[in-house]
């Protein structure tokens, strides 16, 4: 429950499986996400480095993006991305 509160990558993670799912079974599914990066690192020997919660945000936008461009493609459209003034 405390990584909803955090900036860790999981912790951005959490919200966005709440909104699929009801909380209690969002619950263990990020304990097992979890468990499952723990494991890793214990099995490879390999430090944890967090690339953090935008990180985790920029990916998820670029695959929502990747994904909108495949349907478009299969509805016979095309999608370009208009870049935004900084």
């Amino acid at each position: 429950m405390s990584l909803s509160r955090n900036d860790f990558g999981v912790g951005a993670f959490y919200p966005r499986l709440c909104a699929r799912i009801d909380t209690p079974r969002a619950n263990p599914a990020v304990a097992h996400k979890l468990a499952w990066m723990v494991y890793l690192m214990l099995a490879r020997s390999e430090v944890f480095v967090d690339q953090g919660q935008q990180h985790y945000e920029e990916q998820q936008r670029q695959r929502a993006v990747a994904a909108l461009q495949r349907r478009a493609t299969t509805l016979g459209s095309q999608i370009t991305q208009a870049v935004r003034p900084a």
